[in-house]
């Protein structure tokens, strides 16, 4: 699903024109991104969290050139999705 097929079906569903929809959806994902940028996690009850997980310094080989390299400590941003969220996806039997 792209994200004009979601505006698109927002806006269907609550009768609010797609260019406030696309709006609003967009500065949702910039407060998304900049809180990450801060190195704050995102934290949104039945869905699920937006994280900043950290990757330590780790050494690499190059297996056709016969070297190895270092790769830096870095940030990822990361989703973790809730555990409603989780139940819903899973079978039940």
């Amino acid at each position: 699903m792209t994200k004009a097929e979601i505006v698109n079906i927002i806006a269907q569903q609550t009768g609010i024109g797609k260019r406030e929809v696309s709006t609003t959806i967009e500065a949702f994902m910039e407060q998304i991104r900049g809180s990450l940028t801060n190195r704050e996690n995102v934290y949104l009850r039945g869905f699920g969290s937006f994280i900043v997980k950290h990757r330590a310094q780790k050494t690499a080989r190059n297996i056709s050139k016969n070297t190895t390299l270092v790769i830096e400590a870095h940030d990822l941003p990361a989703f973790k999705p809730a555990k409603s969220f989780i139940d819903r996806l899973t079978p039940q039997e």
